[in-house]
């Protein structure tokens, strides 16, 4: 005869203790600063083109910047963070963050500004797998681990949300404060994290991503998918916000208030998203969410003349949010269900990283055909929409008998 313990009962009837409440929050505030360092930067792209005399495709190395140093460190985080424990990690890249924060607002050119995003991408490398991993490690798979990758989620979708009202607030002042804004929350999150994240155990040997976990078809094809999404997603934003700066000589201010239907649908969305996971399984919920951009792109393509915002614009803005409001949570679900608990760190790693790739690789070329007008770039992103398409489609092969 076994008893149940409080924690137990907890752990059954899925409710949470306070500090695990405040571990999830504090490790989805990580989550909030990553999705306003880029969406501030978004609106603020026309203004430091214009300030530094840079074509889109120069402007958009502040943004693919962030996404190539994020990149190029993910799948050295699980090494390092095995060497160093996640807790002196976490918090050493959080601090490094908000250093090159600060610096942001000191510099005077593109070239440094760009540099310091790429430190910053890199600390981010840090900093959003470790703690995504933590909250894979405190909440059991199932409905509790869906339940908290949605405020997880929700933290994302409301920063990137907050990012852009925040741009418009912020050039009013000065360009500089763009930069300047993520420090205090950066500062204040390593302060909340060395109070609440658990002691470093043992540290194991470090453990890189085996062949067997490579080839998992669910990782693989959350990785692509989420690479798609992202890509294009961040393609076409700095596509409209350029259009929006010059066909219609918009502020930013005016520019991120139309940008709201790209992101604020989701952060309405994202706390019922696992209750949808578990109605309609996550590749349902892919599949959708791989169908909606991509008929945002091709309405787009077709409307490629047409400057106006709402007939031009804002129905690609709803569908591609439409896709995210669909597959957003069910790729992270997707990318680590299944995996034994040694593996999961490795495997966000592996997601994460080709999330941020599919805008590093995407963003330059559709900036370098800005110029020649709207029609090229469209028809880049509709192809790679495709491929995120015809990867949520295709089925896991059955096992040999």
């Amino acid at each position: 005869m076994t008893t149940t313990t409080g924690a137990d009962t907890r752990a059954v009837h899925g409710s949470w203790s306070p500090r695990q409440w405040t571990r999830l929050l504090v490790l989805s505030g990580n989550m909030l600063l990553d999705a306003v360092e880029v969406s501030v930067v978004l609106i603020a792209l026309p203004t430091l083109a214009g300030r530094f005399g840079l074509t889109p495709w120069g402007a958009q190395w502040l943004m693919s910047g962030f996404a190539l140093g994020f990149a190029a460190l993910l799948l050295l985080g699980p090494v390092l963070c095995a060497r160093i424990g996640r807790r002196r990690a976490y918090l050493g890249a959080m601090l490094l963050f908000g250093l090159a924060s600060l610096a942001g607002g000191f510099v005077g050119g593109p070239a440094l500004l760009v540099a310091i995003r790429v430190v910053k991408g890199c600390c981010a490398a840090l900093t959003a797998p470790t703690g995504l991993a933590i909250i894979n490690d405190l909440f059991p798979e199932g409905p509790q681990r869906r339940r908290a990758l949605s405020v997880y989620s929700l933290f994302g979708a409301a920063g990137f949300t907050a990012g852009l009202l925040l741009a418009g607030a912020l050039l009013e002042t000065s360009w500089r404060s763009v930069f300047v804004f993520p420090a205090p929350l950066a500062l204040a999150l390593l302060a909340a994290g060395a109070y609440v994240l658990p002691r470093d155990r043992v540290a194991p040997r470090p453990r890189p991503p085996r062949p067997a976990l490579l080839k998992s078809g669910a990782l693989a094809r959350s990785a692509l998918g989420a690479a798609v999404l992202n890509g294009t997603y961040q393609a076409v934003l700095v596509l409209l916000v350029f259009r929006m700066a010059a066909d219609l000589a918009w502020s930013p201010w005016q520019t991120a208030l139309a940008l709201l239907p790209a992101c604020l649908p989701l952060a309405l969305t994202v706390p019922f998203a696992g209750r949808f996971i578990a109605r309609h399984g996550t590749r349902r919920l892919i599949t959708l969410g791989a169908l909606f951009p991509l008929l945002g792109y091709l309405l787009a393509l077709v409307r490629a003349q047409d400057a106006s915002y709402l007939s031009g614009m804002l129905p690609t803005l709803l569908l591609v949010e439409a896709g995210f409001c669909c597959a957003f949570v069910a790729l992270n679900a997707q990318a680590t269900a299944g995996l034994d608990a040694s593996d999961r760190s490795a495997a966000v790693s592996v997601y994460q990283a080709c999330v941020q790739l599919g805008a590093a690789v995407l963003l330059p070329p559709v900036a370098l055909l800005l110029p020649q007008g709207p029609r090229p770039a469209l028809l880049l992103i509709t192809a790679v929409g495709a491929i995120g398409l015809l990867a949520a489609l295709a089925r896991r092969p059955h096992p040999a008998p």
